[in-house]
C-alpha cells in the first residue's frame, strides 16, 4: 500500500493519540489532503539515519489553525508498518511518501502474562514513588504504559517491530526486571551513604585477642 509519510524521531503505538504542531509547508498540504480526501498518513521512525519502520496515522482533528496557516492536529495512530520503498516527494505534492507492508499483530497474549507485566509496572511506580492508576487486566495491553516506563527510544523502536503480544511482554518484563534491580541498588546505596554521615558509637575494639 503507498502512504503519504512524514518522518519524525518519535515512535508511536497503535491506539495512541498523537498531537502535532504543524508547520512546514509540505505537512500543510499533507494535512489539507488528508482532510480533502480522508486520506491516512504514515510517521516513519527516523532512526540510525534511516527509516525502515512507522505507525499508520488517522486525522482527527484540527485543533488550532495560526495565521500563518500552522496548525496543532490530534491524530490516532492505527497499525504498524515496514517501508518497502521510500520517495523524497509524491508526485505533484511536496510531502514525501513510499509502499508500506503493515505489520499483523497477533494476540496470543494471556491473562497471566499481562498480571505479570503490570505487577512489575506497579512495582517500578511505587519504587520511583510516583502515583500509578489501576489499569483493568481485561483493558491493559503492551501499548498502554510503553513510553511510560523508561524504555530508551531504540528499545520503543524495538517494541513496534514485534508482532506478537507476547513477544511485547516479554520485553517489556525483562526490561523492567532489569530496571527495578537497578533502582533497589540504587535505594540501597543511598541508604548507605545516608548512615555513613550520621555520628555512631562504635565499641573499642580489643586488640588483645588479635
Amino acid at each position: 500500500m503507498k502512504l503519504p509519510l512524514f518522518p519524525l524521531q518519535s515512535v508511536f503505538y497503535p491506539g495512541e493519540t498523537v498531537p502535532l504542531h504543524i508547520f512546514e509547508e509540505r505537512y500543510k498540504e499533507l494535512i489539507h489532503d488528508c482532510r480533502k480526501e480522508a486520506l491516512t498518513f504514515g510517521i516513519p521512525v527516523y532512526i540510525y539515519d534511516t527509516v525502515a519502520y512507522g505507525t499508520e496515522v488517522q486525522l482527527v482533528e484540527v485543533v488550532t489553525t495560526y495565521e500563518n496557516g500552522a496548525m496543532d492536529v490530534t491524530c490516532v495512530a492505527r497499525q504498524a508498518f515496514k517501508i518497502l520503498s521510500f520517495e523524497r516527494q509524491m508526485p505533484n505534492k511536496l510531502y514525501s511518501g513510499g509502499e508500506v507492508q503493515f505489520l499483523d499483530t497477533v494476540n496470543d497474549a494471556n491473562d497471566v502474562m499481562r498480571r505479570r507485566v503490570l505487577n512489575k509496572i506497579e512495582q517500578l511506580y511505587d519504587l520511583m514513588d510516583v502515583p500509578f492508576t489501576p489499569i483493568p487486566l481485561d483493558k491493559f495491553n503492551s501499548y498502554i504504559l510503553a513510553h511510560k516506563m523508561g524504555l530508551s527510544f531504540e528499545q520503543e523502536f524495538q517494541l513496534l517491530q514485534l508482532v506478537k503480544e507476547s513477544e511485547r511482554l516479554s520485553f517489556i518484563k525483562s526490561h523492567l526486571l532489569s530496571t527495578i534491580a537497578v533502582l533497589k541498588e540504587v535505594g540501597r546505596t543511598k541508604k548507605t551513604i545516608e548512615l555513613n554521615g550520621h555520628f555512631k558509637n562504635f565499641d573499642p575494639l580489643d586488640f588483645k585477642n588479635l
